[in-house]
């Protein structure tokens, strides 16, 4: 995983470590038991246990840890680790220096080392480098406060890759590592003994607090009063030996009038066996003055903790003796009481009786298998003394565990929250106050505007999600007073989404909210570095965004799992952090819109239809390679998409929570719903589909309404993308598995990883599954639901916020921005030209209108539609008086209105209106608006091309040439013989019509046609999809040597005998059937039979 990396990483490590394994071995057990202990409480007082293994002093060995020369910054994250020379990919890069007004600029190539990269920008602005070291400049990225490795490639970090993956620019900033802030890094004066100054007032002010408490002193204050004086004094230099014996450090709170002696008892067991044969008893306890009186054991036991097995289970029991009562009634010898007892936690593995003793009988022959450990070790029949001699020397003979697979013996207990657990919170609060501690003072102010950043955050969000219709007002004053709080005298904050996001202020101006049912902040931060743009983030309350980022690395680790297989599916990912309870704070993504915001620009009824996100994207991508460039990256994202949330089972999936780039990366966000748990209206599951795959998203794929070869290469992506992530089903499962505890509420149980797993299909083939994804391919795609679903949620917000959504600025719906004079040149005449006859899929017709222009010696042709002319005028109409303006077409058309004789009559029509247009004032003649209509767009570059057909003539029209492919997979396994036909493209048909086109196959010779095997239909298409498992049974290597595989390609007539497209032959002794092929193969007339 990817992190961050901080100052005086070897102490923080050391104190992870040291923690980690404390924790482990002493609160939980790393093999499985069936036993889960739990504290049973018993009539008498709290018993709060403390196992004390080391003692070592953290801080000093921090302040002896000699500082890394990166240890100061916050390093640019490394996403991928392997050779970039084979890539030969050379990227700009601008730097800026401080010494220099204008920015250095040169091209380089992705895998060369970044200190390379320095001693190329200081070659640059200084002419003797003798006296300089390229170990004390950094390259830092401008925006933000993170630098790249010097040791590592340009290309392996994630700044980088987002720059190339969103063609960014890159800028860095060339400084000296003593002109980096570096605040965090933690220092000797980070310890300063002012921080400890008047000790004794703070001790004292406690001690009145506990005594106005009915004098109760818990084990968490005795702690940290003790703590706080230890941390007054001089650090020492020496460190206390570790016991080999089981000791124990305990204390009693309670009142003493019940009870005048007490005393502990230690038993351990292991494999349900007692190792030792009566429990051993301490010492009474002695009193102790604290603030009050308390009762202490320090009992060391003469049992050495090396001789135990790491699978022994340790219980405590506490007695007491009741007092006695003097005078005749007196009662003698009353038996101890017992109060209460505490045993560790336990891993338990859910396998079937059956899969135990399996898996426990082939132990083995499962040496080999590294990754079978868990489960054979979960299997074993017992873990007595007996037992422990074989199951050891079984681990001496496994191969090493990799540390993936080893998450498997991890219990989901270890990633608990216990800050609110009973059992250990305070103890846990401990630990946290040791990190605190132990991290320094920059750290630590760090961590305390953070803090008050976010709670003030919460205030106003909050207020803004009560008060309703005057947000507005409640979020200006709000976001005033936070911005007073803790930016005072131009204050530096690092956001908690990320430690290089650092940020001066809050643009208060442009403060908004979503109008969402969390109602959640959208917050423009003041960017601290004056190179950087604006940082925009999200806050919510009243959501749980622990899933959300749960749901988000997992599809970050999908993503690496894809590039590690040289699979980039264009993802976007963006970061998320839950600062508390119900709330958090989300990074937003620039430059992009929801699918609903782009949908409802055609109206409410815009999700039913099919060309909103391609006009989307082509306003936003003017030129043809742009338009191609998005579409690639949409095709990608969107397969990427498919496979992320079938797999996480990701629902409540509406056009809200979907959101595109401008680039045409499309990508998902809102995870509330997942592992399966569809949202529901009432009875009825609104997330019906497998996934979201609309036509409109399948329109920007096949670049318009009929299937194309680029379909097909989607369907491929999804096949191999899925295919890559069932490798790893074990390493989800695992991780999703340790968050069992964390309290997620569709994440509570064993119950809720079955959904995964059956997602995987871990049991499958590849062609196996690659078939069952085709199928949810199809089905997601031919699903009415989800569109009904987009619909009915545009109606709810149109009821939320009292709009469609449309923009209420003038632009037209086919333009991304407005155009002028200025921009363009003066328009001298205009004219219709001609129209064409188009299908898309049905007929319509598009006009060819003929632009002059000013210094132009050569006219302009763009093509606009009828309905974009109306469009046009209603936009006038909205912004001048009707009276100024000449009249639009208002003639009834009766019957059909895609005719020739219709679209002959308008040519003349639209052509006067666009003279009279031309003759109104300049105000009107010359505005924004008309300049941007006359503007070329996308599909426009190709019109020149089709001026010259008559009028009517269907434009775009071509010869078909004979001829076609079909890619098949085959494999030959347990005697039988797949075929899996996979996609067909450039099918031929005489008529040129598109047709519905079918696979039949054979092995021949076959007289009696008993190896007749056939596909489903494909319908209007001539690039058909089907992914479908052709299995011939029985057939041995030898015999099928002796056949002819025979494949033919049909068009399916409802009325008529069926039309022959094409075929192929294969002689089956030309193909090694001891490993499976993939290829395409050509479609012919004759088969030569």
């Amino acid at each position: 995983m990817m992190s961050y990396t901080y100052i005086s990483q070897k102490a923080l490590l050391f104190f992870v470590v040291c923690l980690f394994i404390y924790l482990f071995i002493y609160l939980f057990n790393p093999f499985p038991s069936p036993s889960i202990g739990k504290w049973l409480p018993g009539p008498g007082p709290v018993l709060c246990i403390m196992l004390l293994i080391c003692h070592c002093r953290l801080r000093q060995q921090n302040h002896q840890t000699s500082q890394n020369a990166d240890s100061n910054f916050v390093l640019s994250p490394v996403l991928l680790e392997k050779d970039l020379s084979a890539e030969n990919v050379n990227v700009k890069v601008t730097i800026r220096i401080e010494e220099h007004q204008q920015p250095v600029t040169f091209t380089c190539d992705v895998s060369s080392l970044v200190e390379l990269i320095i001693l190329q920008a200081l070659c640059c602005t200084h002419d003797d480098l003798s006296a300089l070291e390229i170990a004390d400049y950094k390259l830092r990225v401008c925006g933000r406060e993170e630098v790249l490795q010097n040791n590592k490639c340009l290309g392996s970090h994630e700044y980088i890759q987002l720059c190339r993956k969103f063609d960014l620019d890159i800028h860095l900033q060339l400084l000296h590592c003593s002109a980096i802030r570096s605040n965090l890094a933690c220092t000797v004066r980070s310890f300063s003994t002012e921080q400890f100054k008047n000790v004794d007032h703070v001790i004292q002010a406690t001690k009145s607090v506990c005594s106005s408490l009915a004098s109760i002193e818990t084990q968490t204050i005795t702690d940290a009063v003790l703590g706080l004086k230890h941390a007054a004094r001089p650090l020492s230099n020496t460190t206390p030996e570790v016991t080999h014996f089981l000791q124990f450090s305990l204390m009693l709170l309670c009142a003493f009038d019940s009870y005048e002696k007490y005393y502990i008892t230690c038993s351990l067991t292991h494999g349900g066996s007692t190792l030792l044969l009566q429990p051993l008893q301490s010492k009474s306890g002695r009193i102790h003055k604290s603030f009050f009186h308390q009762i202490r054991w320090n009992d060391i036991f003469g049992v050495k903790i090396s001789e135990l097995p790491r699978e022994t289970l340790l219980s405590i029991t506490l007695y007491a003796v009741p007092q006695t009562i003097s005078g005749p009634a007196q009662e003698s010898g009353k038996p101890p009481e017992e109060l209460g007892w505490v045993l560790p936690d336990t891993v338990n593995f859910l396998l079937s009786e059956d899969d135990k003793q399996l898996l426990w009988n082939s132990r083995f022959h499962l040496c080999a298998q590294p990754k079978a450990l868990p489960l054979v070790l979960a299997s074993a029949p017992c873990w007595n003394w007996a037992a422990l001699p074989d199951i050891y020397a079984l681990l001496s003979q496994w191969l090493p565990l990799g540390p993936v697979s080893a998450l498997v013996l991890l219990h989901s207990k270890l990633l608990k929250d216990t800050l609110e657990d009973a059992q250990f919170g305070g103890r846990s609060s401990q630990i946290l106050s040791a990190l605190l501690c132990c991290c320094g003072q920059g750290l630590r102010s760090e961590l305390n505007r953070q803090s008050r950043l976010v709670q003030g955050l919460a205030v106003v969000a909050e207020k803004v999600r009560q008060v309703g219709t005057s947000s507005r007002q409640v979020q200006t004053s709000g976001m005033a007073k936070v911005h007073l709080l803790c930016f005072p005298s131009g204050t530096i904050c690092r956001l908690p989404i990320s430690p290089s996001l650092s940020v001066r202020g809050i643009n208060q101006k442009t403060c908004s909210y979503f109008s969402s049912n969390a109602v959640p902040l959208k917050i423009p931060f003041v960017n601290a570095d004056p190179l950087g743009e604006e940082i925009q983030v999200m806050f919510k309350v009243g959501d749980d965004l622990r899933q959300d980022m749960l749901t988000l690395q997992m599809i970050k680790i999908m993503d690496k799992i894809w590039l590690q297989e040289g699979l980039d599916m264009r993802m976007v990912l963006f970061k998320c952090m839950a600062t508390g309870k119900h709330r958090g704070m989300v990074e937003l993504v620039p430059a992009a819109e929801t699918l609903r915001k782009i949908q409802v620009e055609h109206g409410l009824t815009g999700s039913f239809k099919d060309k909103p996100l391609a006009e989307w994207l082509q306003k936003h991508n003017p030129t043809e390679q742009e338009y191609e460039k998005a579409v690639e990256n949409f095709i990608y994202s969107c397969a990427g998409c498919c496979v992320a949330t079938y797999v996480l089972g990701i629902c409540d999936r509406h056009n809200d929570n979907i959101m595109m780039r401008t680039t045409g990366h499309m990508f998902h966000i809102d995870f509330g719903k997942f592992l399966g748990h569809a949202q529901m209206f009432g009875n009825i599951k609104r997330d019906r589909a497998p996934f979201v795959l609309t036509s409109d998203m399948a329109y920007v794929i096949n670049g318009g309404d009929r299937p194309t070869c680029r379909f097909q290469h989607f369907v491929d992506l999804c096949s191999r993308a899925y295919n890559v992530i069932r490798k790893h089903t074990n390493l989800f499962l695992s991780l999703l598995g340790l968050m069992l505890s964390s309290g997620l509420p569709e994440l509570a149980d064993i119950q809720d990883l079955r959904y995964v797993w059956e997602a995987l299909m871990p049991l499958a083939t590849d062609a196996e599954a690659t078939a069952q994804f085709t199928r949810l391919i199809e089905s997601s795609l031919g699903s009415m639901a989800t569109k009904v679903n987009f619909f009915i949620h545009n109606l709810a917000q149109q009821l939320f916020s009292g709009s469609v959504g449309a923009s209420d600025e003038p632009l037209l719906s086919f333009f991304s921005k407005m155009h002028s004079i200025k921009t363009d040149g003066r328009i001298r005449d205009v004219s219709v030209f001609a129209y064409q006859k188009r299908y898309n899929p049905d007929k319509y017709y598009i006009y060819v209108l003929k632009v002059y222009r000013e210094r132009q010696s050569q006219p302009v042709f763009i093509l606009r539609t009828f309905s974009e002319f109306q469009e046009l005028h209603n936009k006038l109409c909205s912004i001048f008086p009707s009276t100024l303006l000449p009249c639009f077409l208002n003639k009834l058309v009766l019957g059909r209105t895609h005719v020739e004789d219709v679209a002959a009559r308008r040519k003349a029509d639209l052509n006067t209106y666009l003279q009279e247009l031309l003759r109104c004032t300049p105000e009107i003649s010359e505005c924004d608006l008309v300049y941007t209509f006359f503007h070329a767009i996308l599909r426009d570059e190709k019109a020149k091309e089709g001026v010259t057909k008559l009028n009517g003539m269907q434009y775009g029209f071509w010869d078909l040439t004979v001829g076609g492919e079909v890619k098949l997979s085959i494999s030959y396994r347990n005697s039988s013989l797949f075929v899996m036909v996979m996609h067909i493209k450039g099918l031929v048909v005489p008529d040129g019509t598109n047709p519905d086109p079918y696979v039949k196959t054979y092995l021949l010779p076959d007289p009696t046609r008993i190896t007749k095997r056939k596909t489903k239909v494909s319908r209007k298409t001539l690039n058909p999809t089907y992914n479908e498992m052709l299995v011939y049974s029985n057939f041995s290597k030898e015999s099928l040597k002796q056949r002819r595989f025979h494949l033919s390609v049909w068009n399916a007539e409802a009325f008529r005998e069926n039309v022959f497209l094409g075929g192929m032959l294969l002689a089956l002794k030309d193909v090694d059937l001891s490993q499976e092929i993939t290829e395409w193969f050509p479609l012919v007339a004759s088969l030569g039979e």
